[in-house]
This record gives C-alpha cells, sequence and structure tokens, in this order.
C-alpha cells in the first residue's frame, strides 16, 4: 500500500518519517492559517502559541509537499503522525486527494483544523505576531517553529507572503 503525507508546515523540515519521494503539491479547498492555539508543541495552557492548519475555505488551496512514505513504514508512521497530530484533538484526520507537480492526483493524510475545537481561531497578523514572539512549549520557541517553517518554504519555491510578514514582523519583536 502506497502511503503519501501533504506537509505544510512542520512535516516541511521534521517530518519524522522514513521517505521515499517528496513532491510539491496543492491541496485545493484548504488554506495554510496560524487558526490553532498551541498548548503542547509550540505554548502551554497557561501561555498558548499558534501553529499552522489548514482551514477549509472554499476557493482556497495550500502549496506543500507530498511525501510518500518509505515502503515498509506505513503503519508506524501512520501510529506516529496520530500520536503528534492529534494530541489534543484540535486537528482532523481525513484522506484527501492533493495534486502533484506533475499532474497525478495522490491520495494523502491530511490534518485539518476542526473549526468548533475550542483552540481554533482567527486572528489579525500583529496578534499572531505577538503571540509567536513569545510562546514556548514542549518541541521549543513558536518563533523557531515558524521561522523554520517559512524558510523551508522559501527554499522549496512556495514562499507564503503572511508567514514572511510575520517572520519580519517577530525578528523585530524579538530584537
Amino acid at each position: 500500500m502506497t502511503m503519501w503525507v501533504f506537509g505544510y508546515g512542520s512535516l516541511l523540515w521534521n517530518p519524522e518519517f522514513p521517505i521515499a519521494q517528496s513532491e510539491v503539491a496543492t491541496l485545493h479547498g484548504f488554506a495554510r492559517s496560524f487558526c490553532m492555539r498551541s498548548i503542547h508543541h509550540r505554548g502551554s495552557e497557561e501561555i498558548p502559541g499558534l501553529v499552522l492548519a489548514l482551514d477549509a475555505q472554499e476557493d482556497a488551496h495550500c502549496k506543500g509537499l507530498a511525501l510518500r512514505v518509505e515502503p515498509g513504514h506505513e503503519e508506524v508512521t501512520l501510529a506516529a503522525l496520530r500520536e503528534r497530530e492529534l494530541i489534543s484533538s484540535a486537528y482532523v484526520e481525513r484522506f484527501l486527494d492533493v495534486e502533484l507537480a506533475s499532474g497525478e492526483v495522490v491520495n494523502a493524510v491530511v490534518y485539518v483544523i476542526d473549526p468548533h475545537h475550542v483552540q481554533y481561531c482567527h486572528l489579525e497578523l500583529e496578534e499572531q505576531a505577538q503571540i509567536i514572539a513569545h510562546a514556548v512549549g514542549g518541541r521549543g520557541p513558536n518563533s523557531e517553529y515558524l521561522f523554520n517553517t517559512a524558510g523551508h518554504l522559501d527554499e522549496i519555491g512556495l514562499s507564503d507572503p503572511d508567514l514572511s510578514w510575520l517572520t519580519e514582523r517577530v525578528r523585530q519583536i524579538l530584537s
């Protein structure tokens, strides 16, 4: 069984599973957004951070990477992803079609935000920057998550204007 995972945030630079193939891909109907409060990995219950999530929006699309799991590692990878991504049930695991840059469409494991979950939020970019600059969680500073994600998107030619603005603003706040 071939297993694909769609990476749009930390899975781009820290997948934590063996990858057989990586290709730029597009997921239609969702936008990448700092719309999830992080109370574990990049913040705490006392001082929540923000992490990226896929927010359902009819005319939106998100470019990221389709990551094909090394054959023989599908079960352990899915279990590890569930432990990592479903820690607070704010993400919902879906199997959705993503379009590879080659034009091929593959079905991939995708983690999207539950818009009814208490951790779901919509904040202006300045408020996002203030939160990201100050929050720290079990996996480190929230700013590190932003910088790594934005930097990796830039490296693979998928710059995200909101993440670029946030990176510059958070660097200003931290200096």
